[in-house]
């Protein structure tokens, strides 16, 4: 396949999970591929995984100075960029008496103002057209307990799908969105769940999507491909859901 080929990219939180089975799609649809981590192990477990021409740098997603820097190395190896995929995050579940301040903020530095203010960095790097996808989640939509801050961190996300796309629509940027249910990945992992329990809870998820399992990154990764390619070029501020139907059982 090569509908990305050519296409300079960008993937953040690129050295796991959804980020890194995304790259190694770009990869084999012929785009050229940075991606960023943060943890040490994860960031050269995805050098192995993608290959010495694949520069992995290890960039804190909540830093706005680190977005800046991050923005002119993507200058530096490309000039352009064609396509960015946002996809750091952290995920944070716990009941609201146990949120401190400094908890909060990182959570919304991670996710919603890091990716923010990468964006205003790589303004004048953007190619036209340009694509950006935004990875967000269903809990957008889902009131589920003890997802507070995650989940108003990706609807605060998804929004700018919306509001970027309107924005950025004159300088050839399209803005979109993919929001996953449950997926396995290791972002589960970092949830806080207790291995006793985790079975329990892993079961307790799986009875709530009709398709009866977890997504897997494969399944977002397609999904992105689509919309970084020139087949969505009609396509800007949408989201595509892609939960296994999970969003049906409110």
């Amino acid at each position: 396949m090569s509908r990305l080929q050519g296409k300079r990219a960008l993937i953040t939180g690129g050295t796991s999970g959804i980020g890194l089975e995304t790259a190694r799609r770009f990869l084999a649809e012929g785009a050229r591929v940075i991606v960023t981590g943060i943890n040490p192990d994860s960031i050269d477990h995805a050098r192995t995984v993608l290959g010495a021409d694949t520069p992995v740098l290890r960039v804190d997603s909540a830093s706005v100075d680190a977005q800046a820097g991050l923005a002119q190395s993507v200058k530096d190896q490309y000039g352009q960029l064609d396509v960015l995929f946002l996809n750091a995050g952290i995920a944070v579940w716990q009941p609201i008496e146990n949120w401190t301040e400094a908890d909060f903020d990182r959570s919304f530095d991670v996710n919603v103002k890091g990716p923010y203010f990468l964006m205003q960095a790589l303004l004048p790097v953007f190619a036209n057209p340009a694509s950006v996808v935004l990875n967000t989640s269903i809990n957008a939509h889902v009131g589920a307990a003890r997802s507070t801050v995650y989940a108003a961190t990706k609807a605060a996300l998804l929004s700018l799908a919306k509001t970027l796309s309107t924005e950025l629509l004159p300088r050839g940027v399209r803005v979109n969105a993919v929001s996953p249910g449950p997926v396995d990945t290791p972002l589960y992992d970092k949830l806080g769940i207790p291995d006793a329990y985790r079975a329990e809870v892993n079961q307790q998820i799986v009875n709530s999507i009709p398709v009866g399992r977890f997504g897997t990154a494969d399944e977002i990764a397609r999904a992105v491909v689509y919309l970084a390619s020139d087949e969505s070029a009609w396509t800007l501020g949408a989201e595509i859901v892609i939960d296994g139907g999970r969003m049906l059982n409110g």
